[in-house]
């Protein structure tokens, strides 16, 4: 399902995240509960100068915000191209609501380069 087709998470589910995120991502937080309910997105991370890669990122659902999750990227269909990173919840759902952010600016679809950063352990 694309991003432009998100329907708003239930109040319930979106309560016990809202104490995570100030601003104006707390107006973004429920479409982010349910892109992250969907358990998987798919995507373009954008190459300055040269082609976009797609990418499919796929992740274990949990309803609680201190429990990990394990986000996998796989790019261009390539398994020798799959990454792993752990988190809290709620920290990946922050991800989550910078990518819709980023779509609704760009109308592309792709993690932020703080994602990135993490999902490489660049700043390990």
């Amino acid at each position: 399902m694309s991003i432009e087709k998100l329907q708003p998470a239930d109040k319930g589910a979106v309560g016990v995240y809202m104490p995570y995120y100030q601003g104006p991502k707390r107006a973004v937080l429920p479409l982010a509960i349910s892109l992250y309910q969907q358990g998987s997105l798919e995507g373009h991370r954008r190459i300055e100068g040269g082609e976009s890669i797609p990418f499919v990122a796929t992740w274990f659902v949990s309803k609680l915000p201190s429990e990990l999750t394990r986000c996998r990227l796989q790019f261009d269909g390539n398994a020798e191209l799959s990454y792993e990173v752990m988190m809290a919840n709620s920290e990946f759902i922050n991800y989550l609501i910078e990518v819709i952010m980023n779509f609704k600016r760009s109308r592309l679809t792709d993690f932020s380069q703080g994602f990135y950063r993490k999902l490489l352990r660049i700043d390990e």
